[in-house]
């Protein structure tokens, strides 16, 4: 058994990874602000992690073997967290992203088209920390989430307080109404609804991961392995836009329609015109073992699926074919 404070997770596959780990005899502590309270049997500590004095004061006394951070996204959180946590964790894991990576938002090494993306093209240990950006303000933080990890992590790293490691998950999908970003529901509603998608003309691979399965990675990197530093965690199997149209459309018995538009313009969420898909080689080294993209998006999509469209779909799968329709109206009008 291990003691584990789980900052945030209150949702989705956070809400998840704190079930998992108490149903796997962890003592676990929850860091929020109150307002979802965690499953029964679950320590709950009540504090917004931007006040330096209110989390201090939340956790008293206590130590951790691992805190597991899934709410950090600005170097100033990550400041507050490593000074609270030194001296009273030995391992800190921080969920971090894929869109550290993203070359449209820092100036990253040149990786070739379509070569999976490791972990060292992003060095948290030597990565530039500015804290006197305007990390407060709403609006520049959204416009700045790829830094904001970037910068998070750098903090953690560079403090050598205490065994650092991040967690860079691809695109999370799955869960149906959990899956709180609506991505996935958006590319079912314009393919169900026959209205158009728009992406690149050349629209890149990106990489994805079920959000059970990043939940069991982080149950394992904070309780059953010791490496330090980032790791990408992504399914195999990467997909472009019409790639994954083509599974949502096949699953929905619909077509997707497609608008094109080129380089550098706005299209729908997992249209990329620029390469930044990660590679899990790293993880898979370590003794992770992840599953194939084909193996859950189906599910997935069918979780994320509104109920109405996915009767209506089953309605047209089992309907006879059209020339079984007309013979048995033919019928009908002749028996009459």
């Amino acid at each position: 058994m291990q003691r584990i404070c789980v900052i945030g997770g209150s949702r989705y596959f956070g809400k998840l990874l704190v079930q998992l780990l108490h149903a796997a005899g962890h003592q676990v502590s929850v860091v929020n602000r109150g307002s979802i309270p965690p499953p029964a049997g679950v320590e709950h500590l009540v504090a917004d992690r931007d006040d330096e004095a209110a989390l201090t004061a939340a956790l008293g006394e206590r130590s951790f073997d691992v805190v597991v951070d899934q709410v950090c996204y600005t170097p100033i959180q990550a400041a507050i967290a490593a000074r609270v946590f030194n001296g009273r964790a030995q391992r800190y894991v921080m969920t971090s992203t894929i869109e550290v990576y993203d070359p449209a938002t820092a100036a990253l090494p040149v990786v070739a088209a379509r070569t999976p993306i490791p972990e060292q093209t992003v060095d948290p240990g030597a990565w530039r920390v500015q804290l006197d950006l305007p990390w407060h303000d709403t609006a520049y933080l959204e416009a700045h989430y790829a830094e904001g990890k970037r910068q998070a992590e750098a903090v953690f790293a560079q403090h050598r307080g205490f065994d650092f490691a991040s967690v860079r998950s691809a695109h999370v999908l799955g869960g149906g109404p959990q899956e709180f970003t609506g991505r996935l529901a958006h590319y079912i509603e314009h393919i169900t609804q026959g209205t158009q998608i728009t992406v690149h003309a050349q629209a890149l691979p990106t990489v994805f991961i079920h959000y059970r399965e990043l939940a069991d990675l982080l149950l394992w990197a904070a309780t059953a392995t010791d490496f330090t530093g980032p790791l990408n965690a992504c399914s195999d199997g990467p997909l472009d836009v019409r790639a994954l149209s083509a599974v949502i459309a096949a699953q929905t018995g619909t077509e997707a329609v497609f608008r094109s538009v080129g380089a550098g313009e706005p299209a729908s969420p997992f249209s990329f015109d620029r390469h930044y898909a990660m590679s899990n080689a790293r993880a898979k080294e370590l003794g992770f073992h992840f599953s194939h993209t084909a193996r859950w998006l189906p599910e997935a999509v069918a979780e994320a699926t509104p109920a109405a469209v996915a009767e209506a779909v089953v309605e047209t799968l089992n309907a006879p074919p059209a020339s079984a329709r007309t013979a048995a109206a033919n019928a009908a009008t002749t028996a009459t």
